[in-house]
């Protein structure tokens, strides 16, 4: 006789929207599912290595996201669990306060399901996570732990930060949703800072439905974070979801560094691009040519000059507990004069000016998120170079899972709008993931 217990589960990898659904229909489910979701990540945490610690308390909160587990990444404070910063000089830290997003997290109910694994302080030096699609690959970086946790199906959506490429590129090489929203859109308080002109949180999910509900709750400003600036009002009904535009007005963004990218991802985005136009967008190649120059430079410039500031005290303090990764870049940060520093601002401020320009008469652009699948071995989370324009310009970015390559890893394309558009890319986004119609499913780790 069949279980009826069984019959009422949720499938693997369900979404944000799709549990609430399903939780509304049925109460029971949604007391169980933070549980069941603990137990997939017990057993699978000793080959995914995705979490720096997992939750003891997961008890159902009311509110609009009631039942829902949310992973955090493990450089977000919280005041219950560890926060690490992915280093081992926060080994044993709990901060006496949680960070604004997840303070806001348990207010709309959600159950705070632990940390994820991030590289050391969302710098280059990587943690232990794995690819869920192939343990000898990168699950990317420095947000590895929560698009990790989301790709194997262990929870609905996690928490990330970009400051180069963290939310968009480990999203693309683990086959989910990424999303970093606009600069200043989720307030930062409580975030460990890498580098204040660059830091965002972003969001992890399997649908861009999923991620557009949670930054329609997310969304805020706090007087601590001085670079909040709130986006205009939008609501995301958790029944329907995001709506998406019809016939969109596209811009095709490729690069120079478009001929480095390994072939098949090259292919999965002209194929991307000709069933785009099949269903009815409008494309135009649209020429970024002082962004592409200009975009790596200035933005290691500012990322360098304010890290050397943040952690300068600290590795000194603590030599044998900081990697190589982050004394080199306190080293070439300190290089940079102040001159160098306002000029990299500046350039900053000129870029972001001229891409309103640039963009206007278009709905978003599409360009890529990666230059092809995640590299082999963990000691390198991969080229952030197609992710780091959009991280400087502030502007909001989506990747959508697309295929897979030639090593069964998957393929992403990435969406990216105009500064505090959100609510519009994300009406793309979800127009162009209807459109390709591809769920990579849940790899088997």
């Amino acid at each position: 006789m069949t279980d009826p217990t069984a019959r009422s589960a949720p499938p693997s990898g369900a979404g944000v929207l799709e549990l609430l659904r399903r939780f509304k229909r049925d109460s029971t489910l949604a007391d169980q599912y933070a549980t069941t979701c603990l137990e997939q990540a017990e057993a699978a945490e000793h080959r995914l290595r995705a979490f720096e610690y997992l939750p003891r308390d997961v008890a159902r909160r009311p509110g609009p996201l009631s039942g829902i587990p949310v992973a955090i990444k493990d450089i977000i404070a919280t005041s219950d669990m560890p926060t690490t910063n992915g280093s081992p000089i926060y080994r044993n830290h709990v901060p006496e306060r949680d960070a604004w997003v997840v303070e806001r997290l348990r207010n709309l109910g959600a159950t705070i399901f632990g940390k994820t694994v991030s590289t050391e302080f969302a710098w280059r030096h990587p943690g232990p996570t794995v690819n869920p699609w192939n343990p000898a690959h990168t699950p990317g970086g420095s947000s590895s732990g929560s698009a990790a946790a989301v790709a194997a199906g262990i929870v609905p959506l996690a928490l990330g930060t970009q400051t180069l490429g963290s939310v968009i590129r480990p999203a693309a090489f683990n086959g989910v949703v990424g999303f970093k929203p606009s600069f200043g859109a989720i307030p930062r308080t409580g975030v460990h800072p890498l580098s204040p002109s660059l830091d965002h949180v972003g969001l992890f999910a399997r649908r861009v439905d999923d991620v557009a509900f949670a930054l329609s709750l997310l969304a805020g400003s706090d007087d601590s974070d001085p670079h909040g600036r709130p986006l205009p009002d939008f609501e995301i009904d958790a029944m329907q979801g995001v709506q998406p535009l019809q016939r969109p007005r596209l811009g095709i963004v490729r690069f120079e560094k478009w001929s480095r990218t390994e072939p098949e991802q090259q292919q999965l985005f002209e194929a991307a691009i000709a069933k785009s136009r099949d269903a009815g967008a409008v494309l135009e190649e649209l020429e970024l040519g002082e962004l592409d120059r200009a975009n790596w430079h200035a933005i290691n410039t500012i990322l360098a000059s304010e890290a050397a500031l943040i952690f300068e005290g600290l590795v000194e303090r603590f030599p044998d507990r900081s990697s190589d990764h982050l004394k080199s870049l306190v080293q070439t940060g300190k290089t940079h004069t102040a001159l160098e520093y306002l000029a990299a601002k500046a350039q900053q401020e000129k870029l972001r000016s001229a891409f309103t320009t640039e963009i206007s008469g278009f709905d978003a652009i599409v360009t890529l998120p990666a230059f092809g699948e995640a590299p082999e071995g963990l000691g390198f989370t991969g080229n952030a170079e197609f992710c780091a324009p959009w991280t400087l310009l502030g502007v909001p970015a989506v990747t959508l899972p697309a295929g897979f390559g030639k090593r069964g890893l998957p393929l992403g394309l990435q969406i990216a709008g105009a500064y505090r558009q959100d609510h519009r890319t994300l009406r793309a986004a979800k127009w162009m993931e209807s459109v390709l119609a591809f769920d990579p499913g849940i790899p088997g780790i």
